[in-house]
């Protein structure tokens, strides 16, 4: 009797899933002989016991699609929506496991999926992982599958947004996502030749942003393009998260206006007329790039080796060309911030991008 082994997908859908599943299914059916089941919706469907038989006809033909053909949730094993209450369904979780007496688990998630994977793997269950976000705020990975596609997509929206700055003589504000690291808004900014780059581990100052767009304009260029990541903060939002008690809850709520406000204080500190574009899930969709594609892949692949030889408990990591495993329990709660003094963030200044400070 063959291997079982399951497989989820958890957390927001990013470009390159697919792949992913295809990968390791692939390996594992015409490597070592397993059966693959896939768990519908996250681990809401691994508590449910909701999923179907990935067979070789099932992953035939899905490298090239977005999203990710099994579903997915936000729903956490320890904090888990039922019946109106939110409950710790860990346990039930690990009676299905073994009921489908399962050899193994593939989790494919970013950083929330990384420490439920670890939960999972301290209650006994055999588990493996893989790093994807469009964030790339995975640990222990130079890069996680998403992140291409997504920096492609906001690239090519600053690219456009050039030619009606420039026909109106406007600044144009980009939000691209990135709630706590800024590896998007800075990797497209910087490829798409934005003039501000504002980040999450940069608080910024409005009358920073202002002067250099002033200075713009007395060098005679009449537009302006700002790349702002979705988690970037001001230096008084800053000290308001850091100074007060319930700073956290405020800096949260901020957030959800503060675009439409940076907007508004820009076009008064400038004279400059002033318009948004929020990207959003703009930034998830569609086909993957063929590099998100290619690492997906190897990832995956590596992945369903490691599985057959019984090295559990470990994320696939693309580290300097190669693909390595590193423990869950160090990849588990860390975030992937920012490096002040990285070389991309050296570069901006360099160049004199604005970064707000």
């Amino acid at each position: 009797m063959s291997k079982l082994i399951g497989i989820l997908t958890s957390g927001g859908d990013t470009p390159g899933l697919n792949s992913a599943i295809r990968a390791v299914g692939k390996t594992l059916l015409h490597e070592g002989g397993y059966t693959l089941i896939g768990f519908l919706d996250g681990y809401r469907g691994l508590m449910e016991n909701r999923f179907v038989e990935l067979n070789d006809s099932y992953l035939s033909g899905i490298i090239t699609r977005g999203g990710t053909i099994l579903g997915s949730s936000r729903d956490k094993p320890h904090k888990m929506p039922v019946g109106g209450k939110i409950m710790d369904m860990t346990d039930v979780i690990v009676q299905n496991y073994h009921d489908n007496h399962l050899s193994g688990l593939v989790c494919l998630g970013g950083g929330g999926t990384q420490k439920n994977s670890y939960r999972l793997a301290s209650a006994g269950l055999n588990v493996m992982t893989l790093p994807k976000t469009i964030d790339n705020d995975v640990m222990h990975t130079d890069v996680s599958f998403g992140y291409d596609t997504a920096m492609m997509i906001a690239t090519e929206a600053v690219d456009r947004l050039h030619s009606t700055a420039h026909s109106h003589h406007r600044i144009i504000i980009l939000e691209t996502m990135g709630h706590k690291v800024g590896w998007l808004a800075l990797g497209s900014g910087l490829a798409g030749g934005a003039d501000v780059i504002l980040l999450p581990e940069i608080p910024y100052d409005e009358q920073v942003v202002a002067d250099a767009i002033l200075r713009r304009s007395r060098e005679g260029k009449k537009f302006s393009i700002v790349v702002v990541a979705e988690g970037a903060i001001s230096k008084r939002m800053a000290a308001i998260r850091q100074e007060e008690k319930d700073g956290e809850e405020k800096v949260e709520a901020m957030l959800k206006t503060r675009t439409g406000e940076l907007a508004a204080n820009l076009e008064k500190l400038t004279g400059r007329e002033t318009r948004v574009t929020i990207l959003g899930y703009l930034q998830r969709g569609g086909t993957p790039t063929p590099y998100d594609r290619l690492l997906s892949t190897a990832l995956g692949s590596r992945c369903a080796l490691e599985i057959m030889a019984e090295n559990w408990g470990h994320m696939m990591a693309y580290q300097k060309n190669t693909i390595v495993p590193v423990p869950l329990k160090k990849v588990a709660g860390p975030v992937k911030y920012i490096p002040e003094n990285h070389y991309l963030v050296e570069c901006a200044r360099h160049m004199g991008v604005c970064l707000g400070s």
